[in-house]
């Protein structure tokens, strides 16, 4: 027997804007004593805590920047602006599985933006 799961919606977020949905389930089972977090939303939290460097104004930016560049979609903006990759090599592994490769000035173009937010952020 196999159960099929059908997609009905697909929404991307940023890493800081996950932090932020997390951020309020981990306050509601808080709240109700009752009801333990489980072991993948706990992990889930420590990831976001961990990794969301900008806020989620700066995420939403930056995805909206990426996505003005030609050969850059919504998918692989969202996954640029949660990695933001710091070189070519980092960031070729992100259209690694594209059917396009970037040249090395589109990669720069790509870089400088992320660059210009993650020195906000304080990794730059």
């Amino acid at each position: 027997m196999t159960i099929f799961k059908e997609v009905r919606e697909e929404e991307y977020v940023t890493t800081p804007e996950a932090k932020e949905l997390l951020a309020e389930v981990e306050n509601e089972r808080a709240v109700a004593e009752d009801r333990e977090m489980r072991y993948e939303l706990a992990r889930a939290i420590e990831h976001v805590n961990r990794f969301a460097v900008l806020d989620v104004e700066g995420s939403r930016e930056l995805v909206e920047e990426l996505r003005d560049i030609e050969k850059v979609d919504g998918a692989t903006a969202y996954k640029v602006a949660n990695l933001l990759p710091a070189d070519r090599d980092e960031l070729r592994s992100v259209f690694a599985q594209e059917r396009y490769s970037l040249d090395g000035e589109e990669l720069d173009e790509v870089l400088d933006v992320v660059a210009k937010y993650a020195e906000t952020a304080g990794r730059g």
